[in-house]
């Protein structure tokens, strides 16, 4: 079954880059932009919008035309559009907030949710910085799969392109998702959820004014961007709910900290942070770790001890087996 999946997972993926190939060079722009077109011709198999000579349309049409929805499954399409995603990357030199967040780290994440949540009927969840929308669609097809129900999901992205892809991965996807195309930090009227989850932009947010009114906002200059997105994730969560962050590992040890810190006392629980492997990052500064908070609220409660650790090495299978024991026995003795 699996090589089933690998092959059409491929197949999917040869479908996305030969039509994009060839709107790309017809049209004399970006890999990224001719992905997106090609994502829309693929679902309305419709080529005929795009200004292309009849001939291209034509081979267009016919690539396209290889492309059934009932033959995939949600996780393989998701997977077939990471790839041409990721070779976007590559072709077009794109910068680093349009890099995808790794499944095997959207698969840990996913895991330590669904420990949480393990006996739900019902699981909502917000992304305040979905890029691409594969961090958000990864997790709900885990969730779906795990616990064996359908998440609400809800994701915000400010970016053109990003915004685009995201909402063409969940169509294709046929999975239904709430997807605002703002700037977060300016106050969206997104829902209130069970579980705020993101991987972080890091950086300063250039616009001072809409920061005044995060309790993280810097006093002097710029504010961290992942500081104002951590504070808006955590007032949509309801109380005793959970925001689980991808953060730079030193998140703690910098001036800025100070009023991040400020900000989550009497308000949210700092209930773990866990340093992703070293290998996965170029030097120490770039690692990142999942920031784990608990809002105040519905008999939430500081957990003694806070799971602080590291995990193995990804290619360390006994290791990292050993490690998610030690979380299931946290979250079973500790967190609940």
């Amino acid at each position: 079954m699996r090589v089933l999946t690998e092959a059409q997972i491929e197949r999917f993926f040869n479908i996305l880059n030969q039509a994009s190939e060839l709107i790309q060079k017809a049209k004399d722009q970006s890999y990224l932009d001719s992905l997106i077109e090609t994502l829309s011709v693929v679902q309305d198999q419709d080529a005929t919008n795009l200004e292309l000579s009849d001939a291209d349309t034509q081979k267009l049409t016919h690539i396209c035309s290889g492309f059934n929805r009932s033959d995939y499954d949600s996780e393989t399409l998701r997977k077939g559009i990471q790839m041409a995603i990721l070779k976007a990357t590559r072709v077009d030199n794109i910068q680093a907030n349009y890099q995808i967040t790794p499944d095997t780290i959207a698969n840990v994440i996913g895991y330590i949710i669904s420990g949480i949540f393990r006996g739900t009927d019902t699981i909502s969840l917000l992304d305040p910085a979905m890029g691409t929308g594969n961090l958000l669609t990864a997790l709900y097809n885990q969730l779906h799969n795990t616990l064996n129900l359908t998440p609400s999901i809800s994701g915000i992205e400010n970016d053109d392109a990003m915004f685009e892809l995201a909402a063409d991965s969940v169509e294709i996807q046929h999975i239904h998702a709430e997807l605002f195309h703002e700037d977060t930090i300016q106050n969206v009227l997104a829902p209130v959820v069970d579980v705020a989850v993101s991987d972080l932009p890091i950086g300063y947010y250039p616009i001072d004014e809409n920061a005044k009114g995060f309790a993280t906002h810097s006093e002097n200059g710029h504010s961290y961007v992942h500081h104002l997105l951590i504070e808006f994730a955590m007032d949509h969560v309801k109380k005793g709910g959970f925001g689980l962050f991808l953060v730079p590992s030193q998140l703690f040890q910098t001036d800025e900290a100070k009023q991040l810190l400020k900000w989550m006392q009497g308000k949210v629980y700092l209930q773990g942070l866990l340093n992703l492997p070293g290998e996965l990052f170029q030097n120490t500064a770039a690692q990142k770790a999942i920031l784990i908070l608990q809002n105040a609220g519905h008999d939430a409660k500081q957990v003694d001890p806070v799971m602080l650790g590291e995990f193995p090495s990804f290619k360390d299978q006994k290791a990292f087996a050993q490690f998610l024991t030690e979380i299931d026995a946290w979250e079973a003795q500790d967190l609940k």
